[in-house]
């Protein structure tokens, strides 16, 4: 969270100039093609340094060793418990997903089915105008900036949020008045 507040500007920076980097790389070539540019950028540079360092032994008459000895011998293997965790999680976060979509498709709730039709209606006209690359590369901007901008402006977003939240639930409201059957039971 701190990388995304600008705690640290130099870090967040380089993340955020990194991953937008990556994106619009991904824009103009293939994702085979920029992985293979990455590698090949990563392997130049630790090659380059390797033969330097070399050398500059050689030229010293020093034994220093092999210059990535230190990153070579930390251990990097993920263990059962580690690996058991996260598809726990996966598991767990799937079968939510699965049920709530389950509830949605077959209409449990009326209301909830319509908010999410409506959401897909909205979703066909955002496809038409965007790719998907574009509206990661939109989020990625916006959660770099988003935080600072809430941080800055809280007590007016607030004030804002609230009126339309309120908006919301009245027309939501009156529209479940309406509707047969669409009347939320109270949990």
């Amino acid at each position: 969270m701190d990388l995304l507040s600008w705690r640290n500007v130099k870090q967040s920076g380089a993340v955020f100039g990194s991953v937008l980097l990556l994106l619009f790389s991904l824009t103009q070539f293939s994702v085979v093609s920029v992985g293979a540019y990455l590698a090949l950028a990563a392997l130049s540079a630790t090659i380059s340094f390797r033969i330097y360092k070399s050398v500059l032994q050689a030229v010293q008459k020093t034994d220093e060793g092999h210059p990535f000895k230190s990153y070579l011998e930390v251990e990097i293997s993920l263990s059962q418990d580690q690996i058991g965790k996260y598809a726990d999680k996966a598991l767990l976060y799937a079968n939510t997903c699965m049920k709530e979509l389950r509830r949605l498709f077959l209409v449990q709730d009326l209301i909830d089915s319509l908010k999410f039709a409506v959401l897909m209606w909205l979703l066909t006209y955002v496809g038409a105008l965007f790719n998907g690359l574009t509206l990661l590369i939109l989020a990625v901007v916006a959660m770099f900036s988003m935080p600072i901008v809430y941080e800055k402006n809280q007590a007016q977003i607030d004030q804002y949020v609230g009126l339309i939240r309120t908006q919301v639930n009245s027309v939501v409201g009156k529209i479940q008045a309406k509707i047969p059957g669409a009347k939320r039971k109270e949990e």
